[in-house]
């Protein structure tokens, strides 16, 4: 019977929410890995009971987990870090007979090909590839070694690699975001990489316009469309159909362009998600008023959605692996507050209704839509 699984990721731990089609009621499993920071977990597309997390904690390191069903059991997989018990260091081989530093796996995304491929992407920013279900790692160094490497910034909450997104079209073709230093493409399987930021504007970097150092928070875009790209970016919504070549500017009547996830709908490929939050300083709702912001349109016109969230003193905030869309029909939307809240819409955003209140800060929610 078909039916959802939300993958939570929190400051103490993951979640496992359960439901079926009608999305009514939700079982909640978890903690798993209790008190460690789970940055990301995220499921094969090809494979449901496949599942990885990133769990990590400033005393033990980084470490990286792997169910096979679904997230009853799991066991970590990263043999190529440096372990002591049940310990890991911030290290991991980049190919070399040297480990390199960093400080945490940001996001992990399967392959939509390979049953047993994973990327990762970590901070200090780089992208890492698995062959072998996450047992041994190998950098895509064509990305960190690029021209532009050197000025790459770190933002606010470090110089991370937050978003991979496989075109399933062209698997040699990949996207990927860093803050602060923009989006990049590969188009031969991350060999080489090309900035993908023309058109973005900056006002906080000396030149607005460079080619890289903007502080890219996401991008998205629909699989039938794997052209058409969105990006929440700090400051401005912007829009791409040409793969990222250039950007244009989509925030139309939002009440304010800053957020920091974006989704789009699973069925109308012109339907987009933000979460729009006060200011780079103040990283809150406007008014203390939660609402989730849809465009049918692809962007300029958007309306609030407001129904089932908190509409007075709600002083949360949305990250940017905190939103997934299901397949399901009709589709249905989810995120995370630092609150520790979960809502979930059945009807693409037109209702909302709390799922897990009371878990600590969320960082991540991923979907996967089991048939």
């Amino acid at each position: 019977m078909p039916g959802v699984r939300l993958l939570v990721g929190t400051r103490k731990g993951a979640f496992i929410l359960t439901s079926d089609a009608d999305r009514k009621k939700w079982d909640v499993c978890g903690p798993h890995f209790g008190g460690w920071e789970i940055f990301h977990m995220k499921g094969s597309p090809l494979n449901p009971d496949r599942l990885y997390a990133s769990q990590s904690s400033g005393w033990f390191g980084q470490i990286l987990q792997r169910s096979n069903d679904g997230g009853k059991t799991w066991e970590p997989v990263d043999n190529t870090f440096a372990y002591k018990g049940e310990t890991a260091t911030h290290q991991w081989y980049d190919g070399s007979q040297h480990p390199w530093d960093f400080k945490r796996v940001w996001h992990l995304e399967p392959s939509l090909t390979e049953p047993d491929t994973v990327y990762a992407g970590v901070e200090d920013a780089a992208l890492f590839r698995s062959t072998d279900g996450g047992i041994s790692w190998h950098e895509l160094d064509g990305l960190r070694g690029h021209d532009t490497g050197p000025s790459w910034q770190p933002g606010a909450g470090g110089m991370c690699l937050h978003t991979i997104l496989q075109d399933p079209t062209n698997p040699l073709r990949i996207f990927i975001a860093i803050s602060a230093a923009g989006a990049f493409r590969t188009d031969d399987g991350g060999k080489t990489w090309k900035p993908i930021n023309r058109g973005l504007r900056s006002e906080f970097m000396p030149n607005p316009t460079a080619e890289v150092g903007h502080c890219v928070h996401r991008i998205a875009l629909h699989p039938s469309r794997p052209t058409t790209l969105f990006m929440q970016k700090h400051w401005d919504v912007m829009r791409s159909d040409d793969a990222g070549d250039t950007w244009h500017e989509v925030s139309g009547n939002l009440p304010t362009d800053f957020g920091f996830p974006i989704d789009v709908h699973a069925h109308e490929p012109e339907t987009v998600y933000v979460v729009p939050i006060k200011s780079d300083s103040e990283h809150y709702p406007p008014d203390g008023k939660l609402r989730v912001y849809r465009s049918r349109t692809g962007g300029h016109e958007w309306e609030a959605l407001t129904n089932g969230l908190p509409q007075s003193d709600c002083y949360v905030n949305v990250l940017r692996d905190a939103m997934a869309v299901d397949s399901l029909d009709s589709c249905g939307v989810y995120f995370g507050t630092t609150g520790g809240q979960v809502y979930g819409s059945a009807d693409s955003g037109d209702n909302w209704m709390p799922i897990v209140r009371d878990l600590p800060a969320v960082l991540s929610v991923e979907v996967q839509t089991l048939q």
